[in-house]
């Protein structure tokens, strides 16, 4: 065996390093155009799966079996919040600040939130995102979006909470780096890569929270245009996670990286998990105290505790989900 690659095979082994697979470019990675995408959002779409009134998408797959799993991983009793502190400053990641006003003796306040954007932490209804005048589950816009609401598919079909297994995926661990920077992409192979490490396996009914370092990032360098620029997954992952039975989809900024690498589609991930398989997403999640947490518990899996407010008929809700670990 040569001597250098000896020399290398150890150094590798004292650090505690883990090889992160070689990936294609992103120019070859389907879905690569709008055409692309649109193949791909036909052959993994959810429509009828749970019945042509379905309203809860992929939350279906969080049966009673996996919230008592998910109970059993509240070992320790330490909760960690996933909400960041509502942002009340505008910044070039946040367009539409948090509002507080308070009210007569200062002993009430009333509140003012635009909660959708690179900002807030929230989640999004299954009436959020439309693709081709459809949205989850084959229902025409016109009927499900109204000046009152989302008729159908709104956030209060989340009323009675989500509790599951939550797992965290640290790629800024894998690679050995303190946050992924803006653009960066992240693909089946890496998210593959960080279950061999953190020695879990993504399964039916979970949801996974990518965790980029977005807020470390800000923290030491500023705020910067989270919407033109920004660490995610790359589209191709949408089979992957529809194959896992991933039932939500969660990160610290949008999910989606920025730009997309798929000509002429915005945010690719974004229509692929809530409108073709009825992925409800978790947005601008503060992940930081869940990464810290389960670096010193060497675990990455928790029970997640997910209760939006139950606003009939909306697009989403602000929410202050919990790893419980």
């Amino acid at each position: 065996m040569n001597r250098r690659f000896i020399c290398a095979f150890f150094i590798v082994f004292a650090l505690g390093a883990v090889a992160v697979p070689a990936t294609q470019d992103a120019a070859s990675r389907a879905p690569r155009n709008a055409a692309e995408f649109d193949v791909m959002f036909q052959q993994i779409k959810n429509w009828g799966r749970w019945g042509p009134e379905d309203q809860l998408g992929s939350v279906n797959l969080v049966t009673g079996a996996k919230r008592k799993q998910a109970l059993s991983l509240a070992k320790t009793g330490i909760m960690v919040s996933l909400s960041h502190t509502l942002l009340t400053d505008k910044a070039e990641d946040n367009g539409s600040p948090f509002e507080q006003t308070m009210l007569g003796s200062n002993n009430m306040d009333n509140y003012r939130v635009s909660y959708h954007g690179y900002a807030h932490s929230h989640i999004d209804a299954l009436c959020h995102i439309l693709y081709r005048g459809q949205t989850y589950n084959g229902y025409a816009t016109a009927v499900v979006n109204t000046p009152k609401g989302c008729a159908k598919l709104g956030i209060d079909n989340l009323k009675q909470g989500v509790i599951t297994r939550g797992i965290l995926i640290d790629i800024p661990r894998l690679r050995g780096v303190p946050y992924l920077e803006p653009g960066t992409p992240v693909y089946v192979e890496d998210v593959e890569a960080w279950e061999k490490k953190a020695g879990i396996k993504i399964g039916q009914g979970d949801a996974i929270l990518l965790y980029t370092g977005r807020w470390a990032r800000r923290e030491k360098l500023g705020p910067w245009n989270v919407g033109g620029n920004a660490a995610g997954f790359h589209a191709s992952v949408a089979p992957w996670i529809k194959s896992r039975g991933v039932a939500l989809v969660g990160s610290d900024a949008a999910e989606d990286v920025v730009p997309s690498r798929v000509e002429g589609i915005a945010l690719p991930l974004h229509t692929l998990m809530i409108t073709a398989l009825g992925i409800n997403l978790l947005d601008n999640q503060d992940l930081e105290g869940a990464a810290a947490t389960a670096a010193k518990l060497n675990r990455w899996e928790f029970m997640l505790t997910i209760a939006p407010l139950a606003v009939a008929g909306g697009t989403g809700s602000p929410a202050n989900i919990l790893a419980t670990f």
